[in-house]
């Protein structure tokens, strides 16, 4: 029985003494901190005071619940924020990807369809431009072809009739050669050259006059018979003379109203030509048109996908931040709650009277 006795004095000796030893590392552990110090003052001040026990047990393990929920809530919160900031980076990204690809879109539809289509409309302007200058250029060249022929026909006009001035002349001189002397004969053989002068060597009546001088050379006009025969052939002469000039005029005539005709279907054509280098303007206008529209696009779009990098370069630099706050928080609560353990492993200990800060 002495036995027995000795062993559990021994042992609650020894279990007491192992009590001891943890509650000092216990105190030296709380010593280590401010916060571990500041629950060891509470403690000690509480046993100075001699207050209940019980009520620094419960104030500690409030304190220790309270630290609990605001670890809770700070996980929830993190969470939530993780949440967030995966939803925004998704959203980032597919922001990112959407305005590459209507930057992409845009650029190849700028390249592959409207620039080649203004360069085709520029193309056929030039070409409508080219044929309205060749057009402009025929039309100077055929009003100065006109103006030329028409020159030529009023001097071989005035040259036939100074030719028939000339004829009647030599008519009025020949009907009153009745008993002609030598100067008479002379000046109508002079009125006969005159007419062959008045009448271009190339002109079809040049032989005709020929023929007439000759006759009139070798004649002293004594006999009224060959006088007949020249006026005879000085007349239709005449005739032919005036039939030439009926015949140019007709012809001139005619050929004015084909040069009138000609000039207005070289300004129909003009006037065609311009009427479709307005529809290919509305087009051009229309094409460069859209070209800025898109290219303004393609711009707001390159602007977005800069900015939407930026907003996500800044979100994910927030979110390391604030993952930063949440670990060092985390830290701290965790470091508390198990000081404060600690501190109410050290109330509930059966002696916490000898406790000195």
């Amino acid at each position: 029985m002495k036995t027995v006795l000795l062993i559990a004095l021994i042992t609650i000796a020894f279990t007491a003494r192992v009590q001891q030893k943890n509650m000092a590392k216990i105190t030296t552990d709380l010593k280590k901190s401010t916060y571990g110090n500041a629950l060891l003052h509470l403690v000690e001040l509480h046993s100075m005071a001699g207050g209940p026990v019980q009520e620094l047990i419960d104030a500690i393990e409030e304190l220790i619940n309270d630290l609990e929920e605001e670890l809770d809530e700070l996980e929830f919160n993190f969470q939530q924020r993780t949440n967030e900031h995966n939803s925004l980076v998704i959203g980032y990204e597919q922001d990112i990807q959407d305005a590459v690809i209507d930057v992409n879109n845009t650029q190849d539809t700028l390249d592959n369809l409207l620039f080649p289509r203004r360069e085709q409309l520029q193309v056929r302007i030039e070409q409508i431009q080219e044929n309205q200058e060749a057009n402009r250029k025929n039309y100077d060249e055929a009003v100065l072809t006109r103006e030329q022929e028409h020159e030529d026909f009023e001097f071989q006009v005035a040259e036939l009739n100074d030719a028939t001035a000339a004829v009647d002349d030599a008519l009025a001189l020949l009907s009153s050669l009745t008993n002609p002397s030598l100067l008479q004969i002379k000046r109508f053989q002079n009125s006969l050259k005159n007419i062959e002068s008045k009448i271009k060597s190339r002109s079809k009546m040049a032989p005709m006059i020929k023929a007439l001088i000759t006759l009139a050379s070798n004649q002293n006009f004594s006999d009224q018979g060959i006088i007949g025969q020249i006026v005879d052939a000085l007349n239709e002469f005449r005739n032919a003379i005036v039939d030439s000039i009926n015949a140019q005029t007709a012809a001139e005539a005619d050929a004015q109203a084909d040069h009138e005709e000609y000039l207005e279907q070289l300004d129909a054509e003009y006037a065609e030509f311009q009427r479709q280098i307005n529809r290919v303007n509305v087009d051009l206008t229309a094409t460069n048109e859209k070209i800025d529209q898109l290219s303004e696009f393609r711009d707001q779009r390159e602007a977005d996908r800069k900015q939407y990098i930026a907003e996500l370069e800044l979100e994910n630099n927030t979110y390391a931040e604030e993952t930063d706050i949440y670990t060092n928080l985390k830290n701290e609560f965790t470091r508390e709650l198990g000081i404060s353990e600690q501190a109410l492993s050290v109330v509930q200990s059966a002696d916490f009277t000898n406790i000195q800060v």
